[in-house]
């Protein structure tokens, strides 16, 4: 009874802490008085009445060890919503922590300590929320950096101009540069397989008779990809040879193409003409393969996509060289200039005759 008795001084001295938003519902296991003097009596269930979630506490409780533990839950004597203990008592920021009845010293003490997350740990701390920012201040911030960019545009200096595209053309340079990389397909480990040694004359007749013939494969602005070695493939079929003809070709990639296809339709290049033209011969032994397009090829549409970006980071590359030589030129024509501007009071004074270490 003593122990009830400084329950109700506790709630007399706090009246403030008393809410009508939270529900505290403490479940005292009591039997008899001996019970209230142990060192710790915790609060088993604590709900918010808002958010209606249950907190366990993070400290053990002290268990009593009786066969009758479970039998007491049962019983009708034990003190629930008739008990002291359950009146409306929270604290303003109770809704998230445990709370423990301590008694030291015969001394009754609540104890408040912070909860912790769903899995034992702080929930939420790790990860701060984004600040989404509105419609109007998307435009807004769109409209200062757009302000901001005329004006560097427009500037009377030209140096604050020249630097302002410089910068950009670099950024959209670097941009090309990682969406290329994405295009790069990794090689398949190399087949081993024997070339076929061809005489002079054999190599005399093969050159010929992929002159006369008709049939051609044509290496556009895509480049190298699937589809031309499923073509040749296909050319095999009915003839020796194929004539392979790359258009708009770079000089010295030809080359390039012809060391490409010879690796990915194991074929064996005949001649490279002048005008960009090819002879593959597909060898004596020649079997066609069940996969004709090889798989670490681009497709159709991804080839026709890298070239576009390679395109645009060729003609970046050069505007970059070019305002880098035009930025070189006015800062060597600024300097000149102020060095020029310096020198003229020094002309001017020697041709009035004034010298300055004869007076």
């Amino acid at each position: 009874m003593a122990s009830i008795a400084s329950i109700r001084e506790i709630t007399r001295r706090f009246p403030s802490a008393i809410k009508r938003d939270c529900l505290l519902r403490l479940c005292c296991f009591v039997r008899n008085e001996s019970f209230l003097s142990r060192q710790c009596l915790n609060c088993i269930t604590f709900a918010n009445q808002r958010s209606y979630k249950a907190v366990r506490l993070s400290l053990p409780a002290p268990h009593v060890a009786s066969p009758f533990d479970f039998s007491l839950l049962s019983e009708r004597n034990i003190f629930w919503h008739q008990n002291i203990l359950c009146k409306w008592l929270c604290a303003r920021n109770m809704s998230n922590a445990s709370v423990e009845l301590k008694t030291d010293e015969d001394v009754i003490r609540f104890s408040f300590s912070k909860s912790l997350g769903r899995v034992g740990s702080t929930y939420g701390k790790g990860t701060a929320k984004r600040h989404k920012m509105s419609k109007k201040a998307k435009l807004n911030e769109l409209r200062f950096y757009r302000l901001k960019a005329k004006k560097k545009m427009n500037s009377p200096n030209p140096e604050v101009r020249i630097r302002y595209k410089l910068e950009k053309a670099k950024r959209k340079e670097a941009w090309l540069v990682e969406k290329l990389i994405k295009y790069e397909v990794p090689r398949a480990p190399a087949e081993a397989y024997d070339p076929e040694i061809l005489t002079e004359e054999e190599r005399h007749y093969l050159k010929r008779t992929g002159e006369k013939k008709k049939n051609y494969v044509q290496v556009g602005r895509r480049g190298v990809f699937g589809g031309v070695v499923l073509n040749m493939h296909l050319h095999w079929k009915n003839h020796e040879t194929v004539k392979v003809t790359c258009k708009p070709c770079k000089p010295g990639q030809v080359h390039e193409y012809a060391e490409e296809l010879a690796r990915l339709s194991k074929g064996i290049v005949i001649d490279i003409k002048p005008n960009n033209a090819i002879i593959f011969y597909r060898g004596k032994n020649y079997v066609q393969p069940k996969i004709m397009s090889p798989p670490d090829t681009l497709s159709k549409n991804k080839a026709l996509e890298k070239y576009k970006y390679e395109q645009s980071l060729d003609h970046t590359s050069n505007f970059i060289e070019k305002l880098e030589k035009e930025l070189e030129e006015y800062l060597e024509h600024k300097a000149r200039y102020k060095k020029g501007k310096e020198s003229a009071p020094q002309d001017f004074l020697d041709d009035n005759g004034c010298n300055p270490t004869l007076s």
